[in-house]
Order: structure tokens, then sequence, then C-alpha cells
């Protein structure tokens, strides 16, 4: 997937069109779902948040994985109790197109920051960009950048960059899964890359360009997707603004939509009342080799009541242990006969 060119905007201008742009709803309302809504170029991942929120007049929303705003894409926005799976989904890996712009190297890494140092490009070709390429998968040892929202002593990393103060990062263990390049010019190179969570693509932008010879910066960045959501189809802020809070809510993926990884175990009536109401019903024999996993667990009719684990109690008959329960289903099972 070759990125096409984009004229980006200033991103403080956008971010105040944006907000001005927001429909000043005052009426909360409880509204529960997942929105994979498909981040605009220019808006910090908080006022998309926003505005998306606004949109469905939602009581309470957060969002999972940011983008800057010189980045697009996948940002996964969790509505009302949803908010209770998004920490699962800060973990799944993500995929990425990008662009990296060679021959200078910035000091943020990426288009906001001044040029730091010059080199020539090497002339390439497609024997050049597949032997680079193939420093790039596998397990590496990756050091945060100074512009990051990494904290030292209580303040991120960005705040202290900016006064020009540079303190030691300790690198981290992050996984390529995948990298290959999808096009290139005289003084860029197109790529795809499914990494872990902790990546930042604006090193590897670096670390590319100096396997092909020169130095480099990321010049364009698009979240393709997040894990578990490959493949799923994002909304537009613009889309959602052109349907009424039906059409809007009607697009929301079910929380346990984020949980797919996991694995699902059903529980009868008896058994969800109990632990809906905060005791550990006896979990089946043949969850033995699972014990300490966490479940997602539905009762009857597929109601989906929420986070599991099964443990060994002390008379060492396995048990289920709330993790997370969803205040629907418990009522709803409390309130059963």
């Amino acid at each position: 997937m070759s990125l096409p060119p984009t004229e980006l905007p200033t991103v403080a201008a956008a971010v105040e069109q944006a907000a001005l742009s927001i429909p000043r709803y005052t009426a909360w309302r409880p509204i529960d779902g997942v929105l994979l809504l498909d981040k605009p170029l220019g808006l910090s991942s908080n006022v998309a948040l926003q505005r998306a929120r606004r949109l469905f007049r939602a009581a309470k929303a957060g969002h999972t994985g940011s983008l800057d705003p010189l980045a697009s894409g996948m940002l996964p926005v969790c509505f009302g109790e949803a908010t209770k799976v998004a920490g699962y989904l800060l973990d799944g890996d993500k995929r990425y197109a990008f662009r990296v712009a060679l021959g200078q190297r910035t000091t943020t890494g990426d288009l906001e920051g001044e040029v730091a140092e010059s080199q020539d490009v090497p002339p390439l070709t497609p024997a050049l960009i597949a032997a680079a390429s193939a420093t790039m998968a596998g397990l590496q040892q990756q050091v945060p950048p100074m512009y990051s929202a990494l904290k030292r002593d209580g303040r991120p990393l960005y705040e202290l960059a900016r006064q020009g103060i540079e303190v030691e990062r300790a690198p981290r263990a992050i996984v390529i899964h995948e990298w290959r390049c999808t096009g290139f010019g005289a003084n860029w190179v197109d790529a795809e890359v499914q990494c872990s969570k902790g990546t930042y693509v604006r090193v590897l932008a670096e670390s590319f360009a100096v396997a092909l010879g020169t130095v480099g910066h990321l010049a364009q960045l698009r979240r393709l997707w997040a894990a578990p959501f490959a493949g799923q189809p994002m909304l537009t802020l613009e889309a959602l603004e052109a349907l009424d809070e039906a059409g809007r809510a009607a697009l929301l993926l079910p929380a346990d939509a984020a949980l797919v990884n996991l694995p699902a175990a059903t529980l009868d009536a008896a058994q969800a009342r109990s632990l809906a109401r905060g005791q550990q019903p006896d979990a089946p024999l043949s969850t033995l080799t699972k014990i300490g996993t966490v479940y997602r667990l539905y009762g009857p009719e597929a109601v989906f009541l929420g986070l599991g684990e099964c443990r060994a109690g002390e008379d060492g008959v396995l048990k289920w242990h709330a993790v997370r329960l969803f205040a629907a289903a418990v009522a709803h099972f409390v309130g059963s006969a």
C-alpha cells in the first residue's frame, strides 16, 4: 500500500477549528459499545475522542492507543461499560502504513521537528531496500524517543526535550512481526509494519534510513488496524455526523468484540446468578488446565456477563472468580429468580 502525498494542516489551527465545530450537547446519556473511529489527520486523539463522544452524547468515553496529530487511522473508542475492556486493547498488535523521508533527520523523528542532520541518499534499488528490510523484522530492543509521552519523575519526556534536556531511556523489547516495502522513490520509501505494543514507528523509520546508508524521518503515518479489529471497517467523523443518533448507535460494536482473543465460557442460570451476587460458583472440570486464565463469561441466551478467572478453591474445587462484570448483566441476573 503506497501512501498518497498529503498536505499536512497546521496542527494548532486544525485543533482550534475542530473545537469550534464540536456540537454543544448538554444531555449526556448512558450508551455502551466500541467505535472504530478513523481519526483524521491534524487532530489529537483526545480532540477526536471528544468530537465522537458529543456525537453519541456518551456519558463516559475513552480511547485506546493514542495517535499523534500527524497520524491518521484506526482509533478504538470505548463508550460506557466498554471502557472496562480498554486495557485489553492496549496490549494488542497494530499495523501501520507509513512513509520514510530520506536525507534529513529531525529533532522529533517526524515532520514536526527541525532538521538536525542531512546526508546524501544513495541510489535506491530493490536489492538495497530488501537488504535493509531484512534487518527490521523480529525481536528488537528499541529506545523510546525523547519526544514521547513517557514520564520521568512525573514529567513527560517531550517537555524535557522542548527544554533541550535529554535523559537516558532504557530500551524496551518490541516485536516486528512483519515489515514490507510497498513503494519507493528517489528520496522516500513507503512501508507497512505489523508490530507489538509500545513500538514507536518514528524510531523504526530512523533505523530503516540508517540501514539504507543515510538518515531519515517519518513523513506520513496511518494505523491500518489495532488488534483484534484487523480488516474491520472504520468510521470517519464526517460519516457519523451525517447520521442520526439511532444510526450511529447501530454501528457500535459490543464490548466483547474487543475480547475475542480471550477464551469463552458459558455459565448456566444458577452460576450466572451466583457470580452476579458476588459469589464464586463452581467451574467445570474442563477448565482444569487453564487455572488462572481470564475468560469471557456468558450466561444463558449468550448474555455477556464480563470477565472471570478460573481458580482452585481451598477445598480444591474449581471456582469462577469475577474479574470485571458488566452492570446490565449483573442487574439482570441479580433480579432474576
